[in-house]
């Protein structure tokens, strides 16, 4: 596994106008392991969100393309105060308090990173802030302000997979990502793979779900165990708490899947990466208890397509996305009336940039 490297470095200067772009994420395989310290496995996406800002002045203002009511923050704003403005606002404020910039600025935010589907639109979202307020420096540093940043706007203690994914992608790779060091390695999609992303039809929003409670759990089995990084499955088997040996299960077992899976990739193996993005979702389903019915049924319905090697929830679960690792033409024969929602195939992008425009 490699350093993230220097990329991106940000744009200093005052009064710029300035337009940073950072994509959202698919993750193939590795969930609930972000914030225990472990192994994921994530991609960027060909969607993004793009804020386009000119600095200036000591409030930053953010108007959306979606909705013209604006998010306005301060700069002095303090730590977990709400915004006036829209939901997304907090987000904002989140990088303001995390940064304190040297600037403000006025601009325009816009998506095409679907809203509550687990695809990491809030985490594009604080990316794309970051960059655009004047942040400078790699990569990794930038991943672990905008965690940060997002732990603030929303209150949930979200790892850090999803921050790292979107500053740091290599166009055409998923990233294998270890959470504990933030070294990661580039990992190739094999020629003839195709990935799909179908929607439950109910969103996925962190934001008052059991994530929390989830987390709680792997911290107690953890106080019990160590690392569950380097927790063993027989010794997650010896608890003696029932509900922390399925927690700690999934989470030990999952490490171990995400490895086999980002091996498997490399050796051009679909069969035996799909299988275990199936066993994952089993994982998160019955260990971790994350999944809905919604969701297992879309899983159900890919995993009937021909061509389908593997399906599983993506995104923490409660709700949103389902992803797929399929041959290349796959799309073309799903029955696409037999899901609740929409269906469409993502190609793996690059990380978050950011540009002068004048």
């Amino acid at each position: 596994m490699t350093d993230p490297g220097a990329r991106p470095t940000g744009v200093a200067g005052e009064d710029l106008l300035v337009r940073a772009v950072a994509p959202g994420r698919v993750n193939l395989i590795g969930d609930h392991t972000d914030y225990t310290g472990g192994l994921v496995l994530p991609m960027a996406v060909d969607r993004a969100t793009t804020v386009e800002l000119r600095r200036h002045g000591r409030v930053v203002e953010l108007v959306s393309t979606a909705s013209p009511r604006a998010a306005v923050v301060d700069l002095d704003v303090a730590t977990g105060e709400a915004p006036a403005g829209p939901g997304w606002a907090r987000y904002v404020a989140g990088v303001v308090a995390a940064l304190r910039p040297a600037q403000g600025g006025s601009g325009v935010v816009s998506t095409t990173v679907p809203i509550g589907a687990g695809l990491s639109s809030s985490s594009a979202l604080t990316v794309a802030v970051a960059l655009a307020l004047g942040f400078s420096g790699p990569a990794r540093d930038l991943a672990v302000a905008c965690q940060r940043a997002e732990q603030l706007g929303s209150g949930v203690p979200g790892g850090i997979m999803d921050q790292l994914c979107s500053a740091a992608a290599v166009e055409g790779t998923a990233l294998l990502i270890d959470c504990t060091s933030l070294v990661l390695r580039p990992v190739p999609l094999p020629a003839g793979a195709e990935v799909l992303v179908a929607h439950s039809g109910t969103e996925r929003a962190l934001v008052g779900s059991a994530y929390a409670e989830r987390r709680a759990d792997c911290d107690r089995a953890a106080a019990l165990l160590g690392p569950l990084r380097d927790a063993s499955v027989t010794e997650a088997e010896a608890l003696t708490d029932p509900l922390l040996v399925r927690r700690a299960r999934h989470v030990v077992t999952e490490n171990h899947r995400v490895l086999d899976c980002a091996a498997a990739l490399e050796r051009g193996d679909l069969a035996e990466a799909g299988r275990l993005m199936a066993d994952s979702h089993r994982s998160l389903r019955d260990d971790f208890d994350v999944s809905t019915p919604e969701l297992d049924a879309v899983v159900a319905v890919l995993e009937a397509t021909p061509g389908v090697h593997g399906a599983r929830l993506t995104g923490a679960g409660f709700g949103g996305c389902v992803v797929a690792l399929a041959d290349a033409g796959t799309l073309e024969r799903l029955d696409a009336t037999a899901l609740p929602g929409p269906a469409w195939r993502v190609r793996a992008a690059g990380g978050a940039m950011v540009e002068v425009l004048e």
